[in-house]
């Protein structure tokens, strides 16, 4: 039982639900809580909307600052503001500046201190003159000296003249008064009341309390007293008075508005709110509150989160300019706007000026001032822009989390590492793409970015914790693996059999042991002079330890044995190679070629590397030691074949079929000398991860096809296709057909059929069958060698020669657009056509194949050169 559960602790499964809890219980959490708002912010910087055309900025910025003065300005600035946008017939005027504080000039004072002394002055005289005694009977009265000009009547004119100059207050309330259309702020404190009141609100704000209100949702959080309000004088005779509480979240963006907030049992309008209303000539009475859903003016339907707050849309500007036009307080004062810009217009005047106001970090930019802000927050009221959370929101996110959460505990660790990495990579596109998609097309936001977390950090760990289970148990296996093969290599050197020993040593870890064991095998393989594998041997040593007893030396010689060519075959053979007195090794020469060094084996034998010291051309020598491969009785038939083989490719002469320049024999050693190619054969591009361009792949076997048609023009049939025979160079895109050594002439009189020859996944059913074959088994060879150099498969695999000869005959090959999707039609019928059993369904040529290959490389390149152009 104790083993049962340990087992389950240790399962990816179970770590799948711990991962899953963790993440469910930090839904909150800063770190989600962040990544869900910067989705959001990107979101809305990627969602394009136009802005009502109908809001002007009016901005109180630095060059207004240098011309009109400090900061605050007196109130008649504001109050020849507000006249002047009244005679441009504006629609609405609001305003991000707070008038809590009346504005006393310090002169003021004194005016008002004289004008109370000559009121107590009047006072007194008017007690003197009732006090006095009365005029008796028959005398006449006299006035007094002074009631012919009064000089306090003067000074009291004077007097009053100053004081209505130097309040400002009085001339803004008139202005304001005059206008009829001034929206002016206020801030609530935010936070829960404890008890009541400390006194009741002022009248002009008790008024704008919403009286159309419905739902049965809780009421929002309350607000305590107003904390900046408007001062008596002007709230009493402004158009509209509204909150302009900014709602920051924790990182210090401003991205929720609240629309509307409660004081105890009010409900009160956002200044945003009530400008709009304003706007479409509605009041307090048209405003429409559904609790915790939405907030209605006549048919605009603001949707809102609980609190009764509105996602606003952020607009963003084209070619650098704001989303709505800003004009300068100073330009608009001097005249240099025409007034006529802002008739009909609701015009939004506020600080943009650094220091005098705030700015507020929003989703479009860093830095906003309040008066944009609010711009954009009456523009997403008056447009109907704004992102919501839907309520079936809520159930379609968790129902997203629940469906990663069971990929990660049931689907991902039954998957191979690179499919579930592919999976995953591809949900995680789907979850950011439904989550822009959404918001830019819909303005819905669904918060998807706990799901997505969910899904890296769990793949990240279940793939880390697979690795680390995975890497324990290959170390273990490493070493038990390599000492199998330490004592395999020992027991085939044993026997003789160094090449194999030599295969097992190179996956033995090098180490001081080892480094004797290889030290013996090189020297085993010099004493069969074997010089070329010594040196490989020695050069694996050296990068381990270069100074390992006298490897330096070791290496040097071997590597000028091994490019030393000992030429001759059998017991007791000749050899044409001689040493010189200094002890170096002349170069072997076969017939009138200078042998330089051995280049690889062949399908007949060893190739060297070989110079024509007459005109110093660079030939590959293709050797065969006939008499150390055939019976004496078999020997001269099999010398006629191989000069006729010669003779026959020697006719060919395309350009892209390698070049024999000569045929001969030296001793017992039969040669041909032929163009030396500097390209690779195709194999490397056959394996997965290393396959051509599908046209060049179609170019390549296009080339190839036409030297098939020009060989089979000339009556000789390559026999065996495939990539190792085909040579080509990517600098210089050379094409080259080689290996014709096991071509034949078809004429009846010089061809024997039934014996196969080739490499048999690439042979032809009728090859296979040992029937008499023509060009057209060239073309199905190459057919299979085209589809393995499209998907790095062959099309007919075996675990047994008999299996594979047997699929080859009867089965059909499998569609090539099962392995690789991508390939067009025109080149999967190709490939079916080259491929076909039947001889006469096949291509008939390889001029045909050539043309059909050439056609669907220039549509397949067209489409991808208008894909590319359409981008």
């Amino acid at each position: 039982m104790s083993v049962a559960k340990a087992a389950v602790w240790k399962t990816d499964w179970f770590l799948g639900v711990i991962i899953s809890l963790l993440f469910l219980f930090s839904t909150q959490s800063d770190l989600i809580q962040s990544l869900e708002r910067k989705a959001y912010d990107i979101g809305v910087a990627a969602t394009d909307r136009t802005p009502s055309p109908r809001i002007a900025i009016i901005a109180i910025d630095q060059q207004s600052i240098d011309n009109i003065g400090r900061w605050p300005w007196p109130r008649d600035v504001h109050a020849r503001m507000i006249d002047k946008l009244a005679q441009a017939q504006a629609k609405v005027v609001g305003t991000t500046i707070f008038f809590a504080e009346p504005q006393l000039d310090p002169g003021l004072v004194y005016i008002n201190r004289l004008l109370a002394l000559e009121q107590q002055a009047r006072d007194q005289i008017e007690i003197a003159v009732a006090a006095a005694e009365p005029v008796a009977e028959g005398e006449v009265a006299v006035d007094p000296p002074l009631q012919a000009v009064n000089p306090l009547d003067a000074f009291s004119a004077t007097l009053r003249e100053a004081e209505a100059a130097l309040n400002t207050d009085r001339q803004l309330a008139d202005s304001m008064k005059k206008a009829g259309n001034v929206a002016l702020p206020m801030l609530f404190l935010d936070g829960e009341p404890q008890g009541r009141p400390d006194k009741p609100l002022p009248d002009f704000v008790r008024a704008t309390a919403l009286t159309n209100v419905s739902g049965s949702e809780p009421l929002p959080p309350l607000t305590l007293d107003v904390s900046a309000g408007v001062i008596e004088q002007l709230g009493t005779v402004a158009a509209a008075v509204g909150h302009l509480n900014p709602s920051i979240d924790r990182d210090g963006g401003l991205r929720l508005h609240p629309l509307v907030m409660t004081h105890f049992d009010q409900f009160y309008p956002s200044l945003p709110l009530l400008i709009a209303a304003r706007s479409l000539n509605l009041g307090v009475a048209d405003i429409k509150v559904t609790l915790g859903e939405s907030v209605s003016l006549a048919r605009l339907n603001v949707a809102t989160d609980p609190s009764l707050g509105m996602y606003s849309f952020y607009y963003r500007g084209e070619g650098g300019k704001p989303a709505f036009p800003v004009d300068s307080f100073f330009d608009v004062m001097s005249g240099k706007i025409p007034l006529d810009k802002y008739r009909d217009r609701i015009v939004l005047i506020g600080q943009t000026a650094p220091g005098i106001g705030n700015f507020y970090a929003t989703p479009v930019s860093p830095a906003m001032s309040s008066v944009e802000v609010m711009a954009h927050g009456l523009s997403s009221i008056l447009q109907e822009h704004f992102f919501v959370s839907p309520p079936w929101s809520v159930a379609a996110e968790f129902g997203v989390f629940l469906l990663v959460a069971l990929y990660l505990i049931v689907l991902l660790p039954r998957l191979k590492a690179g499919l579930g990495a592919g999976i995953t990579a591809a949900i995680f596109v789907a979850l950011l793409a439904t989550h822009f998609v959404l918001m830019t097309s819909q303005l819905v936001w669904l918060q998807l970015m706990l799901p997505a977390a969910l899904l890296l950090v769990g793949h990240l760990l279940l793939t880390t914790k697979r690795f680390l289970v995975t890497e324990r148990g290959k170390v273990k296996s490493d070493e038990q693996s390599a000492e199998s093969n330490r004592m395999l290599a020992l027991a085939f050197q044993g026997q003789g059999q160094l090449d194999m020993a030599w295969d097992k040593f190179r996956q033995v870890p090098l180490s001081d042991a080892v480094m004797e064991n290889l030290y013996n095998l090189a020297l085993d393989f010099e004493r069969k002079r074997q010089f070329n594998k010594a040196e490989s041997v020695f050069r694996h040593m050296a990068e381990y330890n270069p100074k390992f007893r006298d490897l330096e030396t070791r290496v040097k010689r071997a590597k000028a044995m091994s490019e030393t060519v000992m030429l001759g075959g059998g017991s007791g053979g000749r050899t044409n190679t001689s040493i010189l007195e200094d002890g170096t090794v002349e170069k072997p020469m076969l017939g009138r070629y200078q042998v330089e060094k051995e280049l690889g084996k062949g399908a007949m034998g060893v190739v060297y590397l070989g110079r024509d010291p007459k005109i110093n051309r660079v030939v590959a020598i293709k050797t065969m030691a006939l008499s150390q491969e055939f019976d004496e009785e078999e020997l001269a038939d099999v010398k006629e074949r191989f000069f006729r083989e010669a003779e026959t490719a020697g006719r060919l002469n395309h350009p892209n079929i390698v070049t024999i320049f000569d045929a001969g024999e030296e001793h017992d050693l039969a040669y041909i000398a032929m163009e030396f190619l500097k390209g690779r054969d195709l194999v490397p591009q056959t394996k997965p991860g290393q396959l051509l361009p599908l046209p060049k792949v179609m170019d390549v076997v296009a080339r190839v096809a036409e030297a098939l048609a020009y060989a089979h023009g000339n009556q000789v049939v390559h026999r065996d296709v495939k990539p190792a025979n085909i040579m080509y160079e990517a600098e210089s895109d050379q094409v080259k057909v080689t290996d014709f050594g096991i071509a034949r002439i078809t004429d009846s009189s010089r061809t024997k059929t039934g014996m196969v020859l080739g490499t048999p996944s690439y042979m032809s059913p009728e090859q296979l069958a040992g029937k008499k074959i023509d060009g057209r088994s060239d073309l199905f060879s190459l057919g299979v060698m085209l589809f393995q150099m499209v998907c790095g498969k062959l099309p007919f695999e075996g675990d047994s020669m008999a299996q594979l000869m047997f699929r080859i005959a009867n089965e059909a090959h499998p569609d090539i657009r099962d392995i690789r999707p991508d390939v067009p039609d025109c080149l999967s019928a190709i490939i079916d056509r080259a491929l076909s059993k039947e001889v006469d369904a096949r291509y008939q040529s390889g001029g045909d194949m050539a043309a059909d290959l050439r056609t669907c490389a220039g549509n397949l390149t067209q489409s991808i050169t208008q894909v590319d152009f359409d981008i």
